[in-house]
């Protein structure tokens, strides 16, 4: 069965999730930022391994839909090596992009790859954090993240920044694992995520344990109708989903408008 958000209250508003485990707040960030600088270097290795590839397709799907135009200004939290940034790029020239993430090894991954020194003038690396974005309001015609606010200690707090760092018109868009509405595929999906994922990180990144609360992280994150509300909550309009891999991944789209 999908798993929903719980509103927190005045009892427990200092503590989280962190995969299965209840953590303080405030340790929850730098919790992901080890999982990631352990991960860094077989990060994308890994995202090609864990989908059989299917992860481009996604990206390619969230680029479909967000039609960059000539002259935007793209943010991409939790940007990591960039492959969002590049893509958005090489559609829209004139555009320019801004990768933040938490993890400087994760940009650093990023900054190595071809093409990414020919992308200097249009291509920037900053890090930091989805809660509290070093930039000012109303800079930014698009705001995406991938595979990432699921990670997020809080993701109101995220989206409320989302919205804060967008100009008016412009648009949020979310790639995010999600649940199967089929409750066969999903249990299958589930014996796959909890018994292959973990082992292949051990073999491939030899990290078990890194790879075990991306998958647990990804059964915590809301379904596709409540991730949808969280997003109206936060102030955008016209606010829509489509599922990607009979659910395994979703698209979230919304606007301020």
């Amino acid at each position: 069965m999908a798993q929903t958000a719980r509103p927190m209250t005045d009892h427990d508003d200092r503590t989280t999730h962190f995969g299965f485990r209840t953590v303080a707040e405030e340790e929850k960030a730098g919790l992901v930022h080890g999982v990631f600088t352990r991960v860094a270097n077989r990060y994308d290795l890994m995202n090609d391994l864990m989908s059989g590839g299917v992860h481009r397709l996604w990206k390619d799907a969230m680029m479909d839909w967000l039609a960059p135009r000539p002259g935007q200004r793209l943010l991409d939290v939790a940007g990591g090596t960039g492959d969002i940034a590049f893509r958005f790029l090489r559609r829209a020239p004139g555009a320019s992009a801004t990768v933040c993430d938490l993890t400087e090894s994760m940009l650093a991954e990023g900054q190595a790859r071809a093409g990414a020194e020919s992308l200097g003038d249009r291509l920037d690396w900053v890090v930091g954090d989805a809660m509290a974005l070093p930039f000012a309001d109303a800079v930014f015609d698009v705001y995406t993240i991938s595979f990432g606010i699921r990670n997020v200690t809080r993701i109101d707090v995220a989206l409320a920044e989302a919205w804060r760092v967008l100009k008016p018109g412009g648009r949020l868009m979310v790639l995010e694992f999600s649940q199967i509405p089929n409750a066969a595929l999903q249990w299958a999906y589930d014996r796959y995520s909890f018994n292959v994922i973990p082992a292949m990180g051990q073999v491939v990144a030899r990290d078990r344990d890194s790879y075990q609360y991306l998958v647990e992280s990804i059964r915590r994150f809301p379904d596709q109708e409540t991730f949808a509300g969280m997003i109206r909550a936060a102030g955008f309009e016209q606010v829509k989903y489509r599922n990607l891999t009979m659910g395994v991944a979703a698209l979230h789209s919304g606007w301020k408008l």
